[in-house]
C-alpha cells in the first residue's frame, strides 16, 4: 500500500515512474497481495541499488520486481542483475505493450494491467544465505515500519515529526 497524501505530494513517487510503470506497480502489488505478500515499493538495497518492488511472502520468501515499460528502459538498465543478490526470486513485471521475448529466460515474469497482474512464468529460486536473509528482511522490516510511522505523522494535522526523506528512503545516519 503506497502512502495517500491529501496534497498530491507522496514521498514514494519521486517523478522518475512514468504513469505506465506506476500502472504496471499498482497491478502487481494488488497481485502479490491476493497471495499474501507483504510488498513495498522503492526499497533501497545494501548495493545501493534500490529495488521497483520487494516482496516477503508469508513463508518468508524475499521476492524483487524490477519494473520495465518499454523495450528501451529495458535495454538502458544493466543494473537488474545485482538484485539476484537480494532476493529469493527475480522478476519483471511490464505491460501488454512490451514484447515478451525481450526478458531473460532466467527471471520470472509478469504482466499487469493496473489492476491485476498474472505470473506468465515463475521465477527459479536462488536461495539467499542467511546473513543475507537477515539483513534484506530487517531492512524491509524497518523501512515498511517508518513508513507506517510517516503515515500517521502525515495525518496528524498538528505538524511535526522526522525527515520524511530518511524514512522513505531507508537510508539513516548512524548514531554515533
Amino acid at each position: 500500500m503506497t502512502i495517500v497524501s491529501i496534497h498530491n505530494d507522496n514521498p514514494l513517487i519521486d517523478g522518475r515512474q512514468s504513469d505506465r510503470a506506476m500502472m504496471v506497480r499498482r497491478g502487481v502489488q494488488r497481485m502479490l497481495t491476493e497471495m499474501r505478500h507483504a510488498v513495498l515499493p522503492e526499497l533501497t538495497l545494501a548495493s545501493g541499488r534500490r529495488a521497483d518492488l520487494i516482496s516477503l511472502s508469508d513463508r518468508g520468501e524475499i521476492w524483487i520486481v524490477e519494473i520495465k515499460t518499454s523495450i528501451e528502459d529495458f535495454k538502458v538498465d544493466r543494473k537488474w542483475p545485482d538484485y539476484r543478490r537480494h532476493s529469493d526470486r527475480l522478476f519483471f513485471a511490464t505491460h501488454k505493450g512490451v514484447p515478451l521475448d525481450i526478458f531473460p529466460e532466467d527471471c520470472g515474469l509478469i504482466l499487469s494491467d493496473g489492476y491485476g497482474a498474472h505470473i506468465l512464468r515463475e521465477a527459479p529460486e536462488h536461495r539467499l544465505p542467511p546473513p543475507t536473509r537477515k539483513s534484506v528482511t530487517f531492512a524491509f522490516a524497518r523501512v515498511a515500519a517508518g513508513r507506517l510511522l510517516l503515515a500517521e505523522f502525515a495525518a496528524d494535522t498538528r505538524g511535526g515529526g522526522p525527515d520524511m526523506s530518511a524514512i522513505v528512503s531507508g537510508k539513516r545516519d548512524e548514531p554515533a
